[in-house]
């Protein structure tokens, strides 16, 4: 225990014989010729005045742990320095008497000041050929230690280790301040969180765990000697080394001698220590996301960094929020969830392999909190280098033929998430819900019919010479896959099919400047800059016909995002990849809470997921989905409540897919970074598509996880103002038309005939019959004659269709046209 027998009196007769001796100690080893002349006592005479009263020792760097969600999982690890402070307990008794044999014998019975060691060092060094011994205490070599690490300029830090009287005096006056305030095993305890042990190990905390993978508290006597015989020359002594090898060993041999001579331990002890084989099993502790837990996961780690780095929290500037990162000792619980990270990886590298040019790339966003689960993508974080295999050639044509690589399969670019030039990547027919969601704003119902055609003439202006402009005119007209009529659609219906002369004409009545906004609400960045000079100007944004079609890019990240956001009924949520964040005081931290705002009604939300139903395989909460569905593999292979949507861009140069259950939002889309105008064709279905990887991973982020199902929307919002169909059984056509459009429905008539006991060429009924929506399409029936036909709808009297007919001979993909 720390000696409290100190007063003024000895306190300043230290000083005073200290500061001559100082002068006189250093004097006598650069100038043993002078070392009495009085000028190096006159030194340390005149520059103890000038001295500030108190030391102040700032905490030093520590190391910031990254865990997964489950607060277990190592991430990854950030820092400057690797060190992690322990407290007194914490560290053997061993390590605390290694470190006194090794460097202050009398560290319990000075004051902070040892008089007889700057005798001896001045007798030592005052003698010719003798090798030059120091005189600093441990609690002077703390005091040293502490100024570097408070100093706020570089030449503070070159004048806390010069080798001067002026700084051995300086030491000298701090050293007995320090001991007037801590006791000594608290002066012990900050030394050796302090020390520097080599290998990037600060403090005994690294240091055990860099050497010996073990916590301090557990060292053995050999190692606490090793580790204690560091801190003198952490180089020469290194003993992962060839050359500091045997130099390790004498110097821990040293320091286990010492400990028996100050009576630590026993001479059997000491023999038997020594006799011990130096085994180093630790090794550097990883730094930044090139080295997480599992290279996977480094684009995650890469997301979170980027996260970091954007919060103003954490600094004014840029390089404050890296050092407090790197140097505040977090402990970082973030959202990853093993589970669906693990799944994810698996899944993509399944369908693609870390060598494809194409990018497998999948987000998986928590619905109410915007927490990102997981990051995914086929390739390997890290910098392309000699030391690795290298990228291969660039995919496109033109850069490869000038010698560029691509970025596969190693990379740090922000592919999932978005920045440093990657903008996203468009992603098709996903884009169609925010028409959805615009329309239901607008009071437009989800069983609005539209008669959707091979191909819709646009009012939309583009031009002339574009392949999707109506021939010898700048209309946009856009068509369906394969070129075939949709036929009578609903939003049910048209979503599941992805009818594209359905949604532009529904965006064309409700202004494609509304979709964009109902984009931009649920997170859509507009990162390209042609795409931003669209979604920031209304007027441009109203003739952006093919926006419902997904021309836009977004990122997996957004796109996932913005289909959670739906699921949440409406409620936003920033993406973030943190759920808990403690100081090293074990404060939390607030800036790791959800932030989250209703962005859309809950009506609405649980509208545009009914429909979101029908193209995954489940059935929205009134079964009008119609017969075509362009993922219907969903449903079964995740075995819960789902919706999404898929998407295919022109030429199917990416593909994209979205699926999500109640907890979870998974995005994954397929593209070439490198490459946006790839001539590779993306796939969906196929085991080499994006739709698997989707599947898989929401899938193996549901095991173990209850399954619920989603809210139905309201009648009114789904049927919308429902009126009764008139009666037109056996009228001629035009007549027929006549009472339809005057009931205030839009009559169109069918181009097939049925059997009917109606003379043949009148109406033989209507399609819906009894009720639909008000100004909704009516398909007038005409008859063949023949006899009866029991399946004859005409008003109240017969079935209501349930739903549109399907679109046969639609692939399971769809593919935009425009």
């Amino acid at each position: 225990m720390r000696k409290r027998d100190h007063n003024v009196l000895t306190n300043a007769a230290s000083l005073l014989i200290c500061g001559l001796l100082a002068g006189v100690v250093v004097a006598a080893a650069a100038f043993p010729a002078v070392a009495m002349s009085g000028l190096a006592a006159k030194a340390g005479a005149e520059t103890f005045g000038a001295l500030p009263n108190e030391l102040t020792v700032s905490r030093a760097p520590q190391i910031s742990y990254l865990l997964a969600s489950d607060g277990k999982t190592p991430l990854a690890t950030m820092y400057d320095e690797n060190r992690r402070d322990v407290e007194f307990a914490d560290i053997s008794e061993n390590m605390r008497n290694a470190i006194i044999a090794a460097e202050d014998h009398d560290f319990y019975k000075h004051n902070g000041v040892d008089l007889n060691g700057v005798a001896r060092a001045f007798v030592n060094n005052s003698a010719a050929g003798n090798d030059r011994q120091g005189a600093s205490t441990l609690t002077m070599q703390y005091v040293r230690m502490g100024i570097a690490y408070s100093a706020t300029h570089p030449a503070d830090v070159v004048a806390a280790t010069e080798d001067t009287s002026a700084r051995k005096l300086r030491e000298m006056n701090y050293a007995l301040q320090i001991e007037k305030k801590l006791s000594k095993d608290q002066i012990l305890e900050s030394y050796l969180n302090l020390a520097a042990f080599g290998n990037g190990a600060y403090g005994v905390y690294a240091a055990s765990q860099v050497y010996f993978n073990k916590h301090p508290k557990d060292l053995k006597i050999e190692e606490a000697a090793m580790l204690a015989g560091l801190v003198k020359a952490p180089t020469a002594f290194d003993p992962t080394t060839k050359s500091g090898r045997p130099q390790a060993i004498a110097r821990r041999d040293y320091v286990i001698d010492n400990m028996a001579k100050i009576g630590a331990i026993t001479q059997q002890q000491a023999d038997t220590a020594k006799a011990a084989e130096l085994k180093v099993k630790g090794k550097r502790a990883p730094n930044g996301c090139v080295a997480t837990n599992k290279n996977a996961w480094g684009f995650f780690c890469d997301y979170f960094y980027r996260w970091w780095m954007a919060q103003e929290t954490f600094g004014s500037t840029s390089y404050d929020r890296e050092r407090r990162l790197k140097s505040g000792g977090y402990t970082i619980i973030t959202t990853l969830d093993k589970q669906a990270q693990d799944g994810a990886d698996k899944a993509v590298r399944r369908a693609k392999p870390e060598t494809s040019k194409e990018a497998a790339m999948v987000a998986v966003v928590e619905p109410g909190t915007g927490r990102v689960r997981a990051l995914s993508v086929n390739r390997n974080f890290k910098l392309d280098n000699p030391k690795s295999p290298k990228n291969k050639p660039h995919s496109d044509p033109a850069k490869r033929k000038k010698g560029k690589l691509g970025n596969y399969p190693n990379t740090v670019n922000p592919l999932l998430s978005g920045g440093d030039g990657i903008t996203g990547y468009q992603a098709g027919s996903t884009f169609k819900i925010f028409t959805i969601v615009a329309a239901l704003e607008k009071g437009i119902p989800l069983s609005y019919t539209i008669n959707a055609p091979q191909t819709f003439k646009s009012e939309y202006i583009i031009d002339s010479s574009s392949d999707a402009a109506c021939p010898g005119t700048n209309l946009y007209c856009p068509t369906n896959s394969g070129k075939k009529a949709g036929g009578v659609q609903n939003m049910w219906s048209a979503f599941s099919a992805s009818i594209n002369t359905y949604f532009v004409p529904l965006q064309q009545q409700v202004g494609a400047e509304n979709v964009v906004d109902a984009a931009k609400r649920l997170g859509i960045q507009f990162r390209q800059s042609e795409d931003a000079k669209f979604a920031n100007d209304k007027e441009a944004a109203h003739q952006w016909g093919a926006f419902t079609l997904g021309v836009s890019q977004a990122t997996p990240l957004e796109l996932a995002n913005a289909y959670a956001t739906l699921a949440a009924d409406g409620k936003y949520c920033e993406p973030i990849p943190v759920q808990q964040i403690r100081d090293l005081d074990g404060n939390k931290l607030d800036v790791a809470n959800p932030r989250c705002e209703k962005r859309v009604s809950t009506e609405v939300a649980r509208a545009a997921v009914d429909v979101a139903r029908c193209p995954v395989g489940d059935n929205s909460s009134t079964t009008k989905c119609g017969g075509s569905r362009t993922a219907a593999q969903t449903k079964g292979i995740v075995d819960a409540p789902v919706a999404g949507k898929s998407g295919t861009t022109d030429s199917e140069k990416t593909a994209a897919l979205v699926a999500m259950t109640k907890q979870y939002a998974v995005a994954g889309i397929m593209a070439d970074p490198d490459w946006p105008q790839t001539n590779v064709k993306m796939k969906h279905n196929q085991a080499d598509g994006i739709n698997p990887p989707v599947w898989q991973t929401l899938r193996d982020a549901m095991k173990g996880k209850k399954r619920i199902n989603f809210d139905a929307p309201g009648k009114k919002i789904s049927e919308g103002d429902q009126r009764s169909i008139p009666g037109v059984r056996c009228v001629d056509i035009a007549r027929a038309k006549s009472r339809i459009s005057g009931a205030g429905f839009q009559p169109i008539v069918s181009s097939s005939r049925i059997t009917s006991e109606c003379p043949a060429g009148t109406a033989a009924g209507t399609s819906p019959g009894g009720r639909t929506i008000k100004g909704g399409i009516v398909t007038i029936l005409i008859s063949s004659g023949g006899g009866n036909n029991d399946n004859d709808n005409d008003g109240g009297n017969g079935r209501p269709s349930n739903g549109p007919p399907s679109n046969p001979g639609r692939p399971p993909d769809d593919r935009p046209g425009g």
